[in-house]
């Protein structure tokens, strides 16, 4: 029976050395977990700390998650096609250029550009509602 008692306690604890260090190595947290007490003893989350608003980190954390969404579909797309609607919607550097400008850039004329943007809108469109 003393063996018994003293496996139950090591099984015991393995199974909570096990825990703890895959709460350690966990992929996601949240901003409203709590991570301790400050001195009055109020809990502390992840969203104290960061300093912001809860709204401004919502939404930066939405925006990277819309901009990962967007480069995968934009993957899908051709070379040229991506690089039209880079240029066109600005998603490179911010600045959005006319179809002349595009045309100028790639060497092709405004009326490919157009139809080029045209088939590429279409293919993301028929993507977005697959999603």
């Amino acid at each position: 029976t003393r063996l018994a008692t003293y496996a139950a306690c090591c099984i015991e604890n393995e199974i909570l050395m096990f825990f703890r260090t895959s709460k350690k190595t966990r992929t996601e947290i949240s901003l409203h977990e709590p991570l301790g007490v400050d001195k009055e003893g109020n809990e502390v989350t992840l969203i104290d700390i960061l300093g912001t608003e809860p709204d401004v980190v919502y939404d930066e954390v939405s925006r990277g998650l819309e901009r990962t969404v967007l480069r995968k579909k934009l993957d899908r797309l051709t070379r040229r096609e991506r690089k039209v609607i880079a240029a066109r919607y600005g998603l490179v550097d911010g600045r959005r250029l006319t179809q002349n400008e595009v045309a100028a850039s790639l060497g092709i004329s405004r009326s490919y550009v157009s139809r080029i943007e045209k088939r590429a809108l279409e293919k993301l469109e028929a993507d977005c509602e697959n999603y």
